[in-house]
């Protein structure tokens, strides 16, 4: 199970900062204090790989795109149909084209003057939390954050700046999954009228034992390659985003 080894990799490496670091500590000649930052920083770096698969999901455009694909899959017919590994693969390298701004900001202005010593564990995170909550704030809808404060009991803040995470992610996942849907709504309404259009004429000519997906796939394949439907998909996909 994912989450018992993230829960056990979490775990270690708690260990190792909340207790290991004091035995490192009561014995300086063996560990000097350069090389114990080293190790908490190692640890905390472990820590965060556990969790970036769960971070990446939530805070990036990765769940849009790829629910969106995965949507265009089922529109044919074939749910298997590319399969997961290249939709994945694709929603991934989509996702990466689309954050990598994001991610360079993250990497410039936290993580190296983090790995170099310059920047400690706190600052780290608040440097590094600024351009994802940048990138999420301005997908999110007002009415979604005002529904996450709402559930919280709390009043909504002033300013942008004054929003938490813990209410913005889900807000963003809410608004993620809204658009998703919306996106996929769309896409399936032209399958959806040959599906239509080829049961009323098989129908019509008395076939009532072929199967109308049967006739309809072939046709819904011939249609997405004819006006490249991958590429505006696509293209509309990341045009939400840039």
């Amino acid at each position: 199970m994912n989450w018992r080894f993230f829960f056990c990799l979490f775990s270690s490496s708690c260990f190792l900062m909340c207790f290991g670091m004091e035995a490192f500590a009561q014995d300086e000649l063996a560990f000097p204090e350069e090389e114990t930052s080293e190790l908490v920083r190692i640890a905390i770096i472990l820590t965060l790989l556990a969790i970036v698969p769960a971070l990446f999901i939530s805070m990036t455009s990765f769940m849009r795109i790829v629910i969106v694909l995965a949507m265009v899959r089922h529109a044919f017919g074939m749910p298997e149909t590319p399969p997961n590994q290249v939709l994945i693969s694709l929603a991934l390298f989509l996702s990466l084209f689309v954050m990598t701004p994001t991610l360079q900001a993250i990497n410039q202005d936290s993580l190296q003057p983090f790995l170099s010593g310059d920047l400690g564990v706190e600052e780290a995170v608040i440097e590094g939390a600024d351009p994802i909550k940048s990138f999420m704030m301005s997908q999110v809808r007002d009415s979604d954050l005002e529904t996450m404060y709402a559930i919280t009991q709390a009043n909504p803040p002033d300013t942008e700046a004054d929003v938490g995470m813990l209410v913005l992610i889900p807000a963003f996942v809410l608004n993620e999954l809204r658009l998703a849907f919306t996106i996929g709504f769309i896409v399936l309404l032209p399958f959806l009228l040959i599906d239509l259009i080829v049961s009323s004429v098989l129908l019509s000519l008395g076939m009532m034992m072929v199967p109308p997906a049967t006739i309809a796939l072939p046709i819904k394949i011939l249609m997405f390659v004819i006006i490249d439907g991958w590429s505006l998909v696509i293209e509309g996909l990341l045009g939400g985003f840039l």
